[in-house]
């Protein structure tokens, strides 16, 4: 660690990685608000074409990484790909604003993300000790950073959009974007140190079945997430379109913008994150908190419930518009389900990772997020050929089959978790 001394009880490191991945979370977000409406209204974009695009952007924003891993763990180090990644994506963000470089600023934003994303979190377990015992706790932390991020960005660039013109919106992400690495920039002394680990001698024979082991686990982990993702990525993509045209947003006779209806998600993170801790913390003094795949099943059946939720919505409008009501429970089901699943799912991928290979290890938890946002892309196609609460119940069915899966791979993967971890009191397995 090259910085003594806490913040907020936490290596000072932490704060300046929340802070950085904040405003990247901001430009991000803030972008995504924007994109199907941006399509549909001003590229003039039909609804599967804008599916598609949203797709295959979110797709690619995931796939980069797993190549930018690589190359920041063998040439550039940490430290440098995160300042390239974040002045290429600041650059795709400002070139958002220009409409004939539409498809070039996605490529921009997607390319400059690979080499951001993996090593920004690969970062956090080089700022404690083997033993520290906040070190599982630090990824929950860091969450929260993400999603207040994500809850300013729809406030902030969606009321600009909406309100001003898309460009302006685009353009408050780009901003975003440069305050994340001029935060990154000031505080590099309270970054871990960059050099050489060496791992601990394991006999060969141990470390190459546990390792054939580990990747198959990863693998059945990753399909699971791709599943889940087909349906959890909807939020940004046909979820919006249902959020803009089928619901009614009318809060004290002044009607609300859909864009800046996104943020109830990153609020409930921030509010629920805590709330979920101290149980999790009682249940594991009793000794029957679940274990991180577990959690993740859990998370995977409530985000079912969610679409099953927006599904009767439908059923009760009887084809006129929904409450706003429905969509406040929506986001409060959806988003206790995605606590459940998302940082438990990182968390065990930044575990199970090996020594130099951290950024790669957290780069292949993206290539799921990848698959599932292809997959996500072409079941936002159906939008416009299934009745709506068809469409919803089809959602709810995908998300149960990611958490069967889930629930098969829990006694392989607690098994394989006891190898690689240190035992620890059972309230601190919790990660992001």
């Amino acid at each position: 660690m090259s910085a003594q001394g806490n913040w907020f009880g936490q290596p000072r490191g932490l704060t300046i990685l929340f802070l950085t991945n904040m405003w990247e979370q901001f430009s991000y977000f803030g972008m995504r608000a924007l994109l199907v409406y941006y399509m549909t209204t001003t590229m003039l974009f039909g609804q599967e074409k804008a599916s598609s695009i949203y797709g295959l952007y979110t797709a690619f924003a995931y796939f980069t990484p797993i190549i930018g891993g690589t190359i920041a763990d063998r040439w550039l180090g940490k430290r440098r790909a995160v300042i390239i990644g974040a002045t290429v994506m600041a650059a795709g963000h400002f070139m958002m604003a220009f409409q004939p470089a539409f498809y070039f600023a996605l490529a921009t934003i997607a390319l400059g993300n690979g080499l951001f994303l993996p090593t920004l979190p690969s970062q956090i377990n080089d700022l404690y000790k083997a033993d520290d015992p906040r070190r599982p706790w630090a990824y929950n932390v860091y969450y929260v950073g993400v999603n207040l991020g994500a809850f300013l960005a729809p406030l902030v660039c969606g009321f600009l959009g909406e309100r001003y013109g898309w460009h302006w919106g685009f353009g408050a992400a780009g901003v975003g974007m440069l305050s994340g690495l001029f935060i990154y920039l000031w505080g590099k002394p309270y970054l871990p140190d960059e050099q050489a680990q060496v791992e601990p001698a394991t006999p060969t024979a141990a470390k190459s079945h546990r390792g054939r082991d580990t990747i198959l686990l990863l693998l059945g982990i990753g399909l699971a997430v791709t599943i889940f993702r087909g349906a959890y990525e909807q939020i940004g993509n046909t979820f919006a379109l249902w959020m803009r045209d089928d619901v009614s947003r009318v809060i004290g006779g002044v009607e609300i913008g859909a864009a800046m209806f996104f943020s109830l998600n990153p609020l409930l993170v921030m509010v629920m994150t805590p709330l979920l801790l101290a149980r999790w913390k009682r249940q594991a003094e009793k000794g029957r908190e679940l274990s991180p795949t577990q959690k993740m099943a859990c998370g995977a059946l409530i985000v079912a419930a969610s679409y099953l939720l927006v599904a009767g919505a439908e059923a009760f409008s009887g084809g006129g518009r929904a409450h706003w009501l429905w969509l406040l429970s929506y986001f409060v089901v959806f988003t206790l389900g995605e606590l459940y699943i998302l940082p438990n799912g990182l968390g065990v991928f930044a575990r199970l990772a090996p020594q130099k290979l951290g950024a790669t290890t957290v780069a292949s938890w993206y290539l799921a997020t990848f698959a599932g946002s292809l997959a996500a892309g072409q079941v936002g196609r159906l939008w416009s050929h299934l009745d709506h609460i068809q469409f919803f119940v089809l959602l709810a069915g995908i998300a149960s089959i990611a958490a069967a899966i889930l629930y098969l791979l829990d006694r392989p993967t607690r098994r394989i978790l006891g190898q690689v971890s240190p035992p620890r009191e059972p309230a601190l397995e919790v990660a992001a």
